[in-house]
């Protein structure tokens, strides 16, 4: 008896779809992983800031939506008093903020680096030490430095009176003089580990003859690091300026829990954080359309400024032969 044909009924792929699976395979492959992330982030972010753009663009009167504005509340915010006025008092204190933390911080931060990068015992402990600060919860590092800086019982003041600086002692945050820069002071203990740490990378990665080169034809400690390493970090320089760009002009809780939402003392504190506070938050009509809209324009000019900064990291890339 001769054999069965074997039967064919099985359909071949058509030209394409092997690798159209093999180009979502990936995708759904690696979904357990993405997805979630994914969620969370439209859940906590994208969500929140649409539904603040379509907040701002209507009228509302308590929790009550009344009709579409379109760009009124814009123009109000920038046109009209008081929020006019706050907002660039709140904006100045945010660029002063921001600045005297690129000063002090940042500076700092690349001194550290470079004398940790030449140690040869003990950088990794002392990374450790400087990092720490950095691991607290802001809201802490608040609490910790109004208890220490508190002019009656504080152990800052304390320890200037038994050195003999009677003079220097003072209600550091209780004066308009030297409120925000004493948060900026405390903002730049607690984020300062970030920025060295950055750096350390980065001075890790330049090659060593470079280095060897520059010592070999007689160049100084200071001419090796402000000729071929200052220049080789120009990447880093840019990401933590960034970084610290973001992270100052969204301060909110070291300068809530030290110096309350009202910017005190006499609003020298005040920052786009704390006035978003009160405007979202408060108990006038006009709570959720301009606070909306406060949040939408901070957003946007973070963007703006971030993006600048990115696209001047991109022409700065270092690529070593």
């Amino acid at each position: 008896m001769a054999d069965a044909p074997i039967s064919t009924s099985a359909r071949r792929p058509k030209q394409g779809e092997g690798r159209k699976a093999k180009r979502l395979s990936p995708l759904v492959r690696f979904a357990p992983f993405w997805l979630p992330a994914f969620a969370l982030y439209t859940l906590f972010i994208v969500w929140p800031l649409a539904n603040a753009v379509a907040y701002s663009l209507f009228d509302w009167n308590g929790l009550r939506r009344g009709e579409f504005v379109g760009i009124d509340n814009f123009i109000r915010l920038f046109r009209d008093a008081p929020w006019n006025v706050d907002l660039w008092d709140a904006f100045r204190h945010n660029i002063w903020f921001f600045v005297l933390t690129m000063i002090l911080q940042n500076s700092v931060a690349l001194g550290f680096a470079v004398i940790l990068s030449k140690l040869r015992y003990g950088g990794r402990f002392f990374q450790n030490l400087f990092f720490m600060p950095h691991l607290l919860a802001t809201v802490l590092v608040g609490f910790l430095w109004s208890l220490i800086l508190n002019p009656l019982f504080g152990p800052f003041n304390k320890a200037l009176k038994l050195i003999g600086l009677d003079a220097l002692a003072q209600p550091w945050l209780g004066q308009p003089e030297t409120a925000l820069p004493t948060i900026v002071v405390v903002n730049a203990w607690a984020w300062l580990g970030f920025p060295m740490m950055l750096f350390l990378a980065n001075l890790g990665s330049i090659p060593a003859s470079y280095l060897e080169a520059a010592r070999l034809d007689g160049a100084s400690a200071w001419q090796v690091f402000s000729r071929i390493e200052l220049p080789l970090l120009r990447p880093s320089l840019v990401i933590v300026a960034v970084m610290t760009f973001i992270g100052n002009f969204n301060a909110f809780e070291l300068v809530f829990v030290t110096a309350g939402s009202d910017g005190s003392p006499a609003g020298s504190t005040d920052v786009l954080g704390t006035y978003f506070y009160r405007t979202a938050f408060g108990t006038g009509p006009d709570a959720i359309q301009m606070g909306s809209t406060l949040a939408v324009v901070t957003f946007g000019f973070i963007v703006l400024v971030s993006t600048i900064f990115l696209r001047i990291a991109r022409r700065g890339q270092v690529v070593y032969d």
